[in-house]
């Protein structure tokens, strides 16, 4: 038996990067800040999320930098060679399949006027 399933709360670290393709698909990119308590101070863990489909157009159109949303998906990890060394290098990235907008209203639209727009 194999288990991969990884679920997170946290606040998004910056506006989501939208990517539209001639099939219609979408894929949406976006980093993801969880605090890790430690014994002096909250520490944040830094993910990063690729969403696909509707949910990427749900998030494309409602996360913000500094939302608060949910996110349950597979681990997974993108492999490359560095263009200038050579190297192979990898991360490791969340392939989310559920996105929750955890804010209330009011935070989305203080969130909406201090980026300057009021499309919620």
């Amino acid at each position: 038996m194999s288990l991969n399933v990884v679920t997170l709360v946290g606040r998004a670290g910056r506006d989501p990067e939208v990517k539209y393709f001639e099939s219609g698909n979408v894929v949406c990119n976006l980093t993801l800040a969880v605090n890790r308590r430690t014994r002096n101070s909250d520490e944040p863990d830094w993910f990063s999320l690729e969403i696909w489909g509707k949910t990427a157009q749900i998030a494309a159109d409602y996360v913000r930098k500094g939302s608060l949303i949910g996110v349950s998906g597979v681990l997974k990890f993108d492999y490359w060679q560095d263009r200038g060394t050579g190297v192979d290098r990898s991360k490791p990235v969340i392939r989310v399949d559920r996105l929750d907008l955890l804010g209330s209203r009011r935070d989305q639209e203080a969130n909406a006027s201090s980026y300057g727009s009021d499309e919620f």
